[in-house]
């Protein structure tokens, strides 16, 4: 057991019985991990234009909830995060919230994918990365200009690759489960294909590309080639794509690698994502990913929607999740059943995302800035609404018992979360 000092928001010193000065404050973290502030390069917090589905706040109060003390917006808001004066007001607004937000700037104008948005005013605005998330950038010609213009400013090109014409009515992965509940499916090849594209294109220019949410097991395989053939090429997986399975869609909630199933609604608009989840041969290749370093990161496409957004038949529902509050806990499945070291989610959900996009945070070196997470592995509790933090409640785990809870959240030295 070791005591971690800090002063002065920076940590001091981690040591055994450390000497604690008079009239400092203590937290008992006895019996659970104290790690690094976690810090997700992929959420949409919807602000400016839904504030039915989440806002900054309450983005925030989900993040901290979370254990994350960084997050980084993606710019498919109303209006779209595509100017300059968009991105100063978005780390403006934030300011005061608790966690740190970063905002990423569309790719393209409106996020159309016809003509490249200036990208340079927005870095100096403050983007960290650009993307046009939730939609692929449909010109190849401006996704080549994105990629030159990285290649000479070194900030990250952050795709979502999906070849939409492939499944334009598409509402869930294309196999044996989308037949049974008689819906279209979006093909595997819709977002490999893309992802070969983009690929070729990062190849081509020399631009930094960043691949979102890696779902199948032939993408995977396509960002180790495009590594292998030195191009300057990262990637980021999601905890619902190693867990969950198109399965869950038809109300058969088993998590991947474990027997017990818990009946859930069928068809259930909640399991509706993009991309989609996928087969338990996609979820299990994608693992193996994250534990060779195929995957740089993990991210969570926290993906809030208001009630009536998930409403009705899955052709009408909305895709996406949120996942700010569940990824530490679900991730924590792979950790309890020997597939997954604690350490690789730490350092892929802190250490590596700091590393990558040159935040603060990510480490628990003296002298270094307080953002700390601390959590304990055993506890249990019920994913409800009254649990949830978010705005919006749409998750496929709702009602179920999971373990692994957020006790505290540090940033800066400062408790801004407690449980």
């Amino acid at each position: 057991m070791a005591d971690l000092l800090i002063a002065d928001g920076r940590v001091v010193t981690i040591g055994a019985d450390l000497p604690r000065p008079a009239g400092c404050e203590t937290l008992d973290a006895r019996g659970m991990v104290v790690a690094p502030g976690l810090i997700d390069a992929h959420v949409h917090l919807r602000d400016p234009g839904f504030p039915e589905k989440e806002t900054l706040e309450s983005g925030a109060a989900a993040a901290l909830r979370g254990g994350f003390t960084a997050i980084c917006c993606m710019p498919n808001t109303n209006p779209t995060l595509d100017t300059p004066e968009l991105i100063a007001d978005v780390i403006e607004r934030s300011r005061g919230l608790g966690v740190r937000i970063h905002p990423i700037g569309a790719i393209s104008v409106g996020r159309k994918g016809e003509a490249l948005a200036d990208l340079s005013a927005m870095a100096e605005a403050g983007a960290i990365g650009f993307s046009d998330d939730g939609d692929s950038t449909r010109s190849s010609a401006v996704m080549r200009q994105a990629l030159e213009w990285s290649a000479e400013h070194g900030r990250p090109i952050m795709v979502h690759c999906e070849d939409w014409t492939l499944a334009p009515r598409g509402v869930m992965n294309e196999g044996s489960v989308s037949r049974d509940l008689d819906v279209v499916g979006i093909p595997a090849a819709a977002e490999e294909i893309v992802t070969a594209r983009d690929i070729e294109l990062a190849r081509l220019t020399g631009g930094w590309l960043h691949v979102l949410h890696v779902s199948t097991a032939r993408a995977l395989e396509l960002v180790r080639l495009g590594k292998r053939a030195g191009a300057h090429l990262t990637a980021e997986v999601m905890p619902h794509h190693l867990l969950l399975t198109d399965a869950w869609v038809a109300g058969r909630r088993r998590f991947v690698g474990e027997d017990e199933v818990y009946p859930g609604p069928c068809p259930d608009p909640n399991a509706k994502v993009n991309p989609p989840l996928r087969r338990e041969s996609d979820a299990v290749a994608l693992l193996e990913g994250l534990r060779d370093g195929a995957f740089d990161i993990l991210a969570t496409d926290h993906a809030p929607h208001a009630p009536a957004d998930k409403l009705g038949h899955l052709t009408r529902a909305a895709s996406g999740m949120i996942g700010l509050e569940v990824a530490l806990t679900l991730l924590l499945k792979l950790v309890d059943s020997g597939r997954l070291p604690l350490s690789t989610v730490i350092e892929r959900l802190s250490t590596a995302p700091a590393r990558l996009l040159g935040l603060p945070g990510g480490t628990l070196r003296p002298g270094t800035g307080a953002d700390v997470v601390v959590f304990d592995p055993a506890a249990r509790w019920e994913v409800t609404a009254e649990t949830l933090a978010s705005r919006s409640k749409n998750t496929p785990l709702l009602g179920l018992q999971l373990k692994g809870l957020v006790r505290a959240t540090v940033i800066g030295g400062e408790v801004r979360y407690g449980a």
